[in-house]
């Protein structure tokens, strides 16, 4: 019977993503997010769930997101912007 080789402790990653960093949203993206700190690419996820589910993406054009209550804040007060823009935007709302 062969014997088995102690496995390799596996290496510890060196940097770690920016994008996977839990970072805490402030009072008005909580609103739509949620308090809890997320990575950068959950907080979008989540924006687009609450995009979606509130039927905000104009009808016209799909990359154009229209603004509700709780969007507006968030958006610089702005009743509509570009997925792109929105993107922007939502990581002023973040702490580092």
């Amino acid at each position: 019977m062969a014997t088995r080789k102690p496995a390799a402790a596996k290496a510890e990653p060196k940097t770690v993503n920016p994008f996977m960093k839990p970072l805490q949203p402030d009072a008005e993206l909580s609103a739509v997010v949620g308090k809890k700190a997320l990575p950068r690419t959950q907080v979008i996820k989540k924006m687009w769930e609450y995009i979606k589910k509130n039927k905000l993406q104009d009808s016209a054009n799909k990359r154009m997101i229209n603004a509700d209550q709780k969007l507006l804040p968030i958006f610089g007060g702005k009743k509509q912007v570009s997925m792109f823009e929105m993107t922007k935007l939502v990581n002023q709302h973040l702490a580092k």
